[in-house]
């Protein structure tokens, strides 16, 4: 009789080609995909290189610039024309350049390269994003990336999995943003360490797509290999129509062995705010109306999406923000950012004196596009408040759900849209 596995040990055991896989197994797996962008991209192409003369499959192997594009400097040029050059010459059919490109993990889903029971591997941490519709995807370093790209495969140490049982409702105003770093809140930056968390329970499956994958995306800040949403209607609804190549749904079996399960009410999740310097120094927002804040960001690969940018529009229409703060919008993706037009919310940004960019990582990672002068503060819907993530060592990072940044913009300190007049 076949061992009762997780989904994620289900896709590991598909890709590896075996009937069943157990946690602390080291196995070998074809790859469905293989990512990188302009920062990790250059140094997996050389390692490529060395291997093969060719990528083992130029429809698997995505190469998305998004880290410092449009180029910032001479540097971040370099970097993107190795990418550019390499794409080419390989007739990388995924290669998305400046004007087409978007956020790596909200652009992947979106264009529907990705889908359900993928093995993808990706040179950038945020990877796990995909496991909001039933993949298993995890960031890897450049080197592993770059043998990936040339040879379609890569070692893996199955995980072992923790389930996250969510039940009930969640309150108004609570976001998949405060889910997940209510979450890590609970078990820490390591809680998680190297281990699959699945996400489960009635407040999960009300949530959209775009809220999904923002807690499949801060996985990695509980030190999650993995952050997998098992595939239900509203993830066959998303993809239907959308993913390119055939999806395959993996579920957990009812017996299947965890290392941990741990349920959480709905009804106890607040409008949560990380303070600085971990994710997992969370507060709910209401303790936090003392923070005064220098500027807002909204956007990144975990919070850049149409729902986001909605959120954000509702809180900031009819309203300016505050005149002693900066509040940079960015759409994570070329589509949403026509939908943001299309539905009025750039009128709303632009009249409530938003900066809006271009897709880009940009401040999310210290890049450019708003970075923190000494002593400064920002609250931003991206996934990390590290020291100097956005600039000077001296500067904070609070992290919050977009309605919670837009109202924090209006507000000049953290607050909650019911602050508002």
């Amino acid at each position: 009789m076949a061992r009762a596995m997780t989904m994620a040990e289900k896709i590991l055991a598909a890709h590896a080609g075996l009937d069943e896989v157990e946690p602390g197994q080291l196995i070998e797996c074809d790859l469905d995909l293989v990512l990188a962008n302009d920062v990790t991209a250059p140094i997996a192409i050389s390692t490529a290189r060395q291997i093969a003369d060719t990528v083992f499959d130029a429809d698997r192997v995505i190469l998305v610039p998004d880290h410092y594009v449009p180029n910032k400097d001479i540097k971040s040029a370099e970097q993107a024309k190795i990418v550019r050059d390499f794409a080419r010459a390989q007739n990388i059919s995924h290669f998305y350049e400046v004007g087409c490109m978007g956020v790596e993990h909200a652009l992947l889903p979106e264009q529907g390269v990705v889908g359900a029971g993928d093995l993808i591997i990706g040179a950038d941490s945020h990877t796990c994003t995909y496991g909001a519709l039933g993949a298993f995807s995890t960031g890897v370093g450049s080197t592993d990336a770059g043998v990936g790209m040339a040879t379609g495969k890569a070692w893996f140490k199955v995980p072992e999995t923790i389930k996250f049982v969510v039940d009930g409702q969640l309150a108004p105003g609570v976001t998949g943003k405060d889910v997940i770093l209510h979450i890590i809140g609970m078990i820490g930056v390591d809680g998680a360490l190297y281990k699959a968390m699945e996400f489960t329970g009635s407040a999960i499956e009300a949530l959209p797509m775009d809220e999904r994958m923002s807690i499949s995306n801060m996985a990695i800040e509980a030190g999650g290999k993995a952050g997998l949403i098992p595939v239900d209607d509203v993830t066959r609804a998303y993809m239907d129509g959308r993913t390119e190549r055939p999806w395959t749904e993996y579920h957990s079996d009812p017996d299947a062995d965890y290392a941990d399960v741990i349920h959480i009410d709905a009804a106890s999740i607040v409008p949560t705010v990380a303070f600085p310097h971990l994710p997992s120094n969370t507060r709910p927002v209401a303790e936090a109306r003392d923070v005064r804040i220098d500027q807002a960001v909204i956007g990144s690969c975990t919070n850049g999406r149409l729902d986001d940018m909605r959120q954000a529009a509702e809180v900031l229409r009819g309203r300016t923000v505050h005149p002693d703060v900066r509040c940079i919008v960015i759409p994570a993706t070329q589509q949403v950012y026509r939908q943001c037009i299309d539905e009025g919310l750039m009128d709303v940004f632009l009249d409530a004196n938003c900066a809006v960019s271009t897709p880009t990582c940009g401040p999310c990672l210290g890049g450019y596009m708003g970075i923190l002068a000494a002593g400064e503060r920002a609250i931003a819907t991206t996934n990390r408040n590290f020291v100097g993530r956005m600039g000077d060592p001296t500067s904070e990072v609070y992290l919050s759900s977009p309605a919670v940044a837009a109202a924090s913009a209006v507000l000049g300190h953290i607050g909650l849209p019911d602050d508002l007049d």
